[in-house]
């Protein structure tokens, strides 16, 4: 699977977790809104990566899937803190995902 394809995958997983946390419970509100923001800065470049030249990939999409990663690990604290372990751990895959594709950038 190419770089822009697992990109728009990991943004459509980070929008699904978003979707999924929009009806919760009311304490996991804030990190809703954290999830909310880190997706926000994803979907900016769902239709734009596949225009972006392989060889421009890594100097683009690093920033905005560093900022992603950093926005979830919040996101994945204030889950732990509050004993949402379910969330926690779905946040912490999506930041392995995001992980193992700045890697391969």
């Amino acid at each position: 699977m190419n770089i822009s394809n697992r990109f728009r995958d990991i943004a459509k997983d980070v929008n699904d977790f978003w979707v999924k946390l929009k009806g919760c419970d009311v304490n996991a509100e804030q990190p809703s809104r954290v999830v909310k923001k880190a997706n926000k800065g994803l979907q900016e470049w769902v239709e734009q990566v596949g225009e972006v030249p392989r060889m421009k990939l890594e100097f683009q999409l690093t920033p905005v899937l560093m900022k992603a990663h950093d926005t979830l690990d919040g996101a994945r604290l204030i889950f732990e803190e509050r004993g949402f372990d379910e969330y926690a751990n779905t946040t912490w895959e999506l930041q392995q995902k995001i992980y193992r594709l700045l890697n391969d950038l």
